[in-house]
C-alpha cells in the first residue's frame, strides 16, 4: 500500500509543545514551541492525530496524507497514562469505562465505552516537566485509559467529569506502536507504521 517515497516517524512529544511544525502567525506565537525544533522533518510531514500542548508522549508523523487520514478515521486504539488529582473511586472508574458526558464545541457529547484500569504503581516515565503542578502532599492516582476516538482534550474532560482532574497525561500506545523508553523530544524514523 505504501510507496517508499514516504517518510514516517515516531516521537515523544514534550509537554508544552504544539502538535504542529510551525505557525503562520509567527509574531503572536513567539513563545510557542513547535515540533520543528526537535528534528529536520522532510517537507510535507504532518502529525497523525494530535496531542494538546499540555499532554506528552507518543506522536506519529508522516509525509503520507492518505495514510494519516486512514489512521485517524480507523478507530485505532490509543492508550494513555493519566495521573489524576485524588484517589479515584471504583464508581468513577466504571463511569469512565461506560462513557461520560463532556462539553465539546459548545455541545454535550457522550464518550464511547473505553478500557480503564487503575495502575497499582506509578508507571516508569521521564520526570514531569517542571511547569506541571503536581502537589506532592496530595494523593493522586495513575490510570490507563484506552480510547478508540480522539476528541479535543477528551481524556482531561472525561476525568474532570467524574471529579478527578488530570494532572499529567502521557500517550503510550497507538495501535501496536509503543512509546517504548523513548526520551522526551526524541524522534525515531520508522520504515512504516505497524498498527
Amino acid at each position: 500500500m505504501e510507496g517508499n517515497h514516504h517518510y514516517h516517524f515516531k516521537l515523544y512529544k514534550p509537554f508544552g509543545m504544539l502538535s504542529q511544525l510551525s505557525s503562520n502567525e509567527e509574531r503572536q506565537n513567539r513563545k510557542k514551541r513547535f515540533l520543528s525544533e526537535l528534528y529536520d522533518f522532510p517537507e510535507g510531514t504532518m502529525p497523525v492525530g494530535r496531542l494538546d500542548e499540555k499532554s506528552e508522549g507518543l506522536l506519529l508523523m508522516t509525509t503520507d496524507g492518505k495514510l494519516s487520514d486512514a489512521i485517524n478515521r480507523s478507530g485505532i486504539e490509543k492508550e494513555y497514562y493519566a495521573q489524576l488529582d485524588g484517589v479515584i473511586t471504583l464508581e468513577a472508574l466504571k463511569a469512565l469505562g461506560k462513557g461520560v458526558e463532556i462539553g465539546l464545541w459548545g455541545k454535550r457529547y457522550t464518550t464511547k465505552p473505553c478500557k480503564v484500569t487503575k495502575l497499582l504503581e506509578a508507571p516508569t516515565l521521564p520526570d514531569p516537566d517542571k511547569k506541571i503542578r503536581i502537589g506532592t502532599h496530595r494523593p493522586n492516582t495513575w490510570i490507563s485509559i484506552t480510547l478508540t476516538e480522539g476528541k479535543f482534550r477528551q481524556v482531561r474532560k472525561m476525568t474532570a467529569a467524574v471529579g478527578f482532574p488530570t494532572l499529567r497525561l502521557v500517550r503510550v500506545r497507538i495501535g501496536n506502536m509503543l512509546l517504548d523508553d523513548t526520551h522526551v523530544g526524541r524522534v525515531v524514523p520508522v520504515p512504516h507504521f505497524d498498527l
